[in-house]
């Protein structure tokens, strides 16, 4: 059963830009703190970026100063907007929400989970 649910990925050029969504399904996260982790193949699944229940937002210095990640509470939607894209970025991007932003980096820590969505960056 898919708890989260992820959209917005897909094929850009290097230097573009992307911008994922995700929704939960069938209850609202607005005391949740929710972030991305994002996962090559081969490698092992790091944090991007979270948002806090009041919009405190934190970024894995890889991506600080291209990406943007924030919440739409009206609408149940929390964005990751990805600019100035590069190779490096290609991987599953996830989304995952858990109570509080402490090791917010830690997925262990992370009660729900959505299935991914492919981005892949390539000239």
């Amino acid at each position: 059963q898919l708890q989260l649910v992820e959209s917005g990925g897909g094929l850009v050029q290097p230097g573009g830009s992307l911008r994922l969504s995700c929704v939960p399904s069938g209850f609202s996260w607005d005391y949740n703190a929710v972030s991305w982790f994002s996962q090559a193949p081969g490698s092992e699944r790091e944090g991007v970026s979270c948002v806090g229940s009041r919009g405190t937002t934190y970024y894995a210095d890889s991506v600080k100063g291209r990406f943007h990640i924030s919440r739409d509470f009206a609408k149940n939607v929390v964005y990751l907007e990805m600019n100035k894209m590069n190779p490096e970025d290609t991987a599953v991007y996830y989304c995952a929400a858990k109570a509080g932003t402490k090791n917010w980096h830690m997925s262990d820590l992370y009660t729900y989970w959505g299935q991914g969505t492919q981005v892949t960056v390539s000239s």
